[in-house]
């Protein structure tokens, strides 16, 4: 199994998003999948420009002579893609946005009915190729990833593939001030290598794995008397210097 991991945090391996997709690729490694993990922070993706030259002139092939050329063979040859992006603004990174949006030369121009519904057909054929969604948010409450959830399974539709399953991590930015505390929350780093494994295996994401990964931290209310005191402290500090 090959696996393509992108991972569009700006804080790369140092961000919250990376505490469950490490783990995640890890257990994908144990159970033998092949794995590649690219940081968005270290490409030079540029937006799609919308003339449809990747259809019309060149078909396949992007006129934009930028980084994507460094994946596009590696999502062709991908059996699985993973996509792991804190939640900006209800919705994945800008990079994240422009790297989606310029596979666009995946599929052809024209369209044609999949389930009853209009579709680009995929260039040279389908095959089977799963999605896999990794985020954190920094709201308390799990139902913020839903926007994000919706625009990837519709991507997935469109894309001719499978949405394999999400790890969702919900007020994550407790997490570095509680392993730094020493608090026990390896049972959620442990519950995203397992879901590495059950996908490399060729087996679904169990749903209990998966709600390991968003369990609750903490109360609500202590969850946002503690990151409001954060950020008090931060604003207060130039002062006292």
């Amino acid at each position: 199994m090959k696996v393509l991991a992108i991972n569009s945090s700006p804080n790369m391996d140092k961000g919250n998003t990376a505490l469950i997709l490490n783990p995640f690729l890890e257990g994908m490694k144990e159970a033998g999948a092949e794995v590649e993990l690219f940081y968005t922070r270290k490409l030079n993706i540029n937006p799609c420009t919308g003339e449809f030259n990747c259809w019309l002139k060149t078909p396949g092939k992007c006129y934009q002579n930028d980084d994507m050329n460094i994946l596009y063979p590696k999502i062709d040859e991908a059996d699985v893609i993973v996509f792991a992006t804190p939640v900006y603004v209800d919705g994945v990174t800008g990079p994240m946005k422009n790297l989606i949006d310029r596979m666009l030369p995946r599929v052809e121009p024209f369209f044609e009915l999949r389930d009853g519904h209009c579709r680009h057909p995929v260039r040279g054929g389908p095959k089977a190729l799963k999605f896999v969604l990794v985020s954190n948010c920094g709201f308390w409450e799990k139902d913020n990833f839903d926007p994000m959830l919706v625009h990837m399974k519709a991507f997935c539709r469109n894309a001719s593939a499978e949405f394999a399953g999400a790890l969702l991590r919900p007020h994550g930015g407790a997490m570095p001030a509680m392993l730094e505390m020493g608090e026990p929350i390896g049972d959620i780093f442990e519950a995203a290598k397992e879901a590495g494994r059950q996908l490399a295996k060729g087996q679904p994401m169990a749903q209990e794995t998966l709600d390991t990964v968003s369990r609750e931290l903490m109360p609500r209310d202590m969850y946002v008397q503690v990151v409001n005191q954060y950020f008090k402290q931060c604003l207060e500090a130039p002062a006292k210097q």
